[in-house]
């Protein structure tokens, strides 16, 4: 019988956390399914929140969220790629340049947030207050570089 009372603990908890977890992907929040600009940076803003308020004890959790990020990372990244791909041929030679720069610099970005990651997995309690703000300063430098790119391109 204990067993089962802590199997079922342990599944509520992981159902809270999960839901507690602010969802990333904000299209389904708006109508027409499109998230606008302000829509993305106020569900980067919960997640930056959401990740410095983590403890050591909720690494698991910290970690989840910070996954979360990266995959809507990588996702806003596919879509800024085709958009391009679908306008090359409309675009000048300083356009196409600027374009390749900008998608260059948020694909350098990634790569660092998710060395940053790789250290929310593995760090010490002694170092997890610094891994934990170096991802989401991390996750705001790229978050800022997103802003910038949209307004250029």
């Amino acid at each position: 019988m204990k067993i089962r009372t802590l199997a079922f603990s342990a599944q509520a908890l992981a159902l809270g956390a999960l839901l507690a977890t602010p969802a990333l992907c904000v299209a389904a929040d708006t109508p027409g399914g499109k998230a606008t600009a302000k829509d993305v940076s106020r569900k980067a803003d919960e997640t930056s929140r959401a990740i410095k308020g983590y403890t050591v004890a909720q690494r698991d959790e910290a970690v989840t969220q910070a996954k979360a990020a990266l995959d809507d990372v990588d996702a806003r990244i596919r879509r800024m790629e085709r958009k391009l791909d679908g306008e090359w041929d409309k675009m000048d030679g300083a356009a196409r340049k600027k374009s390749r720069a900008a998608l260059n610099a948020l694909r350098r970005e990634r790569g660092e947030l998710a060395e940053w990651y790789g250290g929310l997995k593995h760090s010490s309690a002694e170092s997890w207050e610094q891994v934990k703000a170096g991802f989401v300063k991390s996750y705001e430098v790229l978050r800022k570089s997103f802003a910038k790119a949209r307004k250029e391109l």
